[in-house]
């Protein structure tokens, strides 16, 4: 029987980019996936729909929207999903493979197969295909799947095909008529982008009163705003009753109404993968579904930690990344702990938006005294130079008693680049004078930070 120091099971953000860590840190490492490296994020999630995305801005902007700078196309412009899935599957097989060169280089073990979690003789205990790893840590990293919901019809149609999560319609190579979208978080709303600008009729059905969740609200609204004039419909608190045969029926207001698809798609929320085979008979605490961690990302089990999606905290790559390296941290007995108060999320739309700490709503709900400082967009010189006018904001919510920033929310282009600079202001809680005596480069979008602030 091989013994390792840490055993990871899930190859996803958070399980690679935590073998690599571990192992760069002079602990032996074996690594189990049951699919495929990269996980949800690099297979069927954030790189290909980041893919889809800028094949629709390219779209975009060829079919007319560059005219006005003197950009002009002979003939017809059209956008071939066959091929954007085509460029999709590129650009995952090339990451992928770049996430197997460097755990090889790492010299971290990789076994594909489905492991099942144990402890004999003091050890911890992972099987795989019948064979048997000792590990003196085990880090859980085995990620989330979509949500399929218990609505009249979906099982059905996921069986026939009309129905499909955030993981099928990745492979659909040509485009409905008419989408479904169920939910109108993160995912629903970049599929809407997409597939609205790729030729679709696109509906979403949204049972909370507002889009993107515990977001900030005015800029969910503003992107909503957005998505509705270049022809999104939304239905919001709205419950969605049955899908068969190309009709949705769904009740807003207490009155039942009906919307015709194609193809439908459900994108209601993901849940954590914590049925690990032996994870109950070791003891390990969940809730919800979700493995309960500590802040070094420790479960209620010596030597056991859970990081990324499983752990239900922040489902995002980026916080996988760090939670691992905490994780790994508290191993090597460095002091370190995982905070949440600076993560930064993004939809990736045209235009962009972004968000990191707490939202105008959630401050107020704090009770910290804060002021909200918002600007237009259009104080941006490179902003209108590249977009024109928009109906974009920076908005900024300072702690007026540290007078520091505690959130911020933006809807603008390159929202996604240059959020990171808030978050690090709000991690180092960087005065906002010093802020100030910063100097912007110029013309750049993220010049808008210093006039919110100067307002």
């Amino acid at each position: 029987m091989q013994e390792f120091d840490v055993i990871i099971v899930g190859g996803g953000p958070a399980g690679y980019n935590c073998a690599e860590y571990a192992a760069h840190h002079g602990k032996s490492v074996l690594l189990v996936e049951k699919k495929s490296l990269g996980g949800t994020c690099l297979n069927v999630g954030c790189i290909p729909t980041k893919t889809f995305l800028y094949a629709s801005k390219m779209y975009h902007y060829a079919a007319g929207a560059g005219t006005s700078y003197g950009v002009e196309t002979d003939g017809t412009v059209s956008l071939n999903q066959a091929a954007a899935v085509k460029k999709k599957d590129e650009v995952v097989k090339t990451l992928v493979q770049g996430v197997a060169s460097a755990l090889r280089r790492a010299k971290v073990k990789v076994v594909n197969g489905t492991a099942s979690v144990g402890k004999r003789d003091g050890k911890l205990l992972v099987s795989v295909d019948g064979q048997e790893y000792a590990g003196t840590d085990l880090i859980l990293a085995s990620g989330s799947s979509p949500v399929i919901p218990p609505i009249e019809g979906v099982k059905e149609g996921l069986a026939d095909g009309t129905v499909m999560t955030s993981d099928e319609i990745l492979d659909m190579t040509e485009i409905p008529a008419k989408l479904l979208i169920v939910g109108g978080g993160v995912i629903g709303f970049e599929m809407a982008a997409y597939f609205q600008e790729a030729g679709s009729k696109v509906t979403v059905i949204e049972m909370f009163d507002k889009v993107l969740g515990s977001n900030d609200r005015e800029i969910s609204t503003l992107l909503q705003k957005e998505m509705e004039r270049k022809g999104v419909t939304f239905y919001l608190s709205s419950s969605v009753k049955k899908v068969s045969g190309g009709v949705v029926t769904f009740e807003k207001d207490g009155k039942i109404d009906v919307a015709a698809y194609d193809r439908a798609l459900m994108c209601v929320g993901r849940r954590p993968n914590s049925e690990v085979e032996g994870l109950q008979e070791l003891g390990v605490q969940t809730e919800r579904g979700a493995v309960v961690t500590d802040e070094h990302m420790q479960t209620n089990v010596p030597h056991v930690y859970a990081i990324g999606d499983v752990n239900g905290k922040v489902m995002l790559a980026h916080v996988g990344y760090r939670e691992g390296e905490v994780a790994v941290n508290h191993i090597l007995g460095k002091e370190d702990a995982m905070s949440y108060d600076a993560i930064c999320g993004v939809v990736y739309t045209n235009p962009e938006a972004a968000f990191v700490g707490l939202s105008e709503e959630q401050a107020k709900a704090s009770g910290i005294p804060c002021q909200v400082k918002k600007v237009s967009i259009n104080f941006s010189g490179r902003h209108v130079a590249e977009n024109g006018l928009s109906n974009g904001i920076c908005k900024l919510i300072v702690n007026t008693e540290k007078n520091t920033l505690v959130g911020a929310a933006l809807m603008s282009s390159y929202a996604s680049e240059y959020i990171y600079s808030l978050a690090l202001m709000i991690d180092l809680q960087v005065p906002v004078d010093r802020i100030l005596r910063t100097v912007f480069p110029h013309p750049t979008v993220c010049e808008v930070i210093r006039e919110a602030l100067l307002t």
